[in-house]
């Protein structure tokens, strides 16, 4: 290879590189935009709703407008039940969900999860005339759930073990808590900040909480496509702060009330 050809291949490989370097990231575009698109569930108050005004409200609402915040862009909150937040990220109708999405391994090959941003723990919520006192008498019951949430696997999963009973998959939050209302369903598995919230809402008479579910504590992350490393060391660290400076405790004590549950894994470095 001659001196002029060398230059010309290394002149192509310099550019080529400087190209890639230059090219931007997720993190580049939403600041370019001036728009942070947040997938948001709105049928799973208190983390997500529309208060009086029609307007969406709540623990995630208020963590995407933080993010927002510190972005230098305006919020913007994508409404997509629980089924739909991986397909509106993955399609680019929203550039991060912050929807209580759990961190499961099945969805980390389709998007990247960030480290917990918010953690539930399990209740049974049934009507007050099923004579359900505990998770043990769900067995041989008709009971369901929230199609594609951590809780809906779980139960499911239960029934199919117990070999008796059967299992219903609803579309939203609403429509089960309305099956069990209705008699449609016996019981469900819900987070213990879902059961405050539809007590406290009076909407749905002769509901009670019937004890914890043995489920492990369902840590929920943010979530950004998964080749999107600039935006999700960003979400991580973003995380960290809304921890360290109070306002995990804050947002918390807004919506639920109480000592927020701890975001870290007992004797895991997570």
């Amino acid at each position: 290879m001659n001196t002029k050809t060398l230059a010309v291949a290394l002149s192509a490989v310099l550019t080529t590189s400087l190209a890639n370097l230059a090219q931007a990231d997720k993190l580049d575009d939403i600041i370019e935009s001036g728009k942070l698109r947040c997938a948001v569930t709105l049928d799973f108050p208190p983390m997500g709703f529309r208060d009086d005004k029609n307007a969406p409200a709540g623990f995630d609402v208020d963590y995407c407008n933080d993010l927002a915040k510190v972005l230098g862009v305006d919020a913007e909150v994508v409404e997509t039940p629980f089924p739909d937040r991986i397909p509106a990220l993955v399609s680019g109708r929203a550039d991060v969900i912050v929807a209580s999405t759990s961190d499961t391994l099945e969805r980390a090959k389709t998007v990247g999860l960030t480290v917990p941003y918010f953690a539930f723990q399990m209740v049974v919520l049934t009507r007050e005339d099923t004579g359900i006192n505990g998770f043990d008498d769900l067995k041989g019951r008709p009971v369901g759930n929230t199609s594609g949430t951590y809780e809906a696997i779980a139960l499911e999963k239960d029934v199919k073990r117990w070999g008796n009973g059967s299992f219903r998959a609803y579309q939203s939050q609403n429509d089960t808590i309305l099956a069990v209302t209705q008699g449609h369903i016996d019981a469900t598995v819900v987070t213990n900040t879902v059961a405050a919230a539809t007590l406290k809402s009076g909407k749905y008479k002769g509901l009670k909480i019937a004890g914890n579910a043995p489920y492990v504590i369902d840590y929920v992350s943010l979530a950004g496509k998964r080749t999107e490393y600039g935006l999700l060391n960003y979400l991580n660290l973003f995380v960290n702060q809304q921890v360290r400076s109070g306002r995990y405790a804050e947002l918390y004590e807004k919506w639920v009330g109480g000592e927020p549950i701890n975001l870290t894994v007992p004797g895991v470095y997570y």
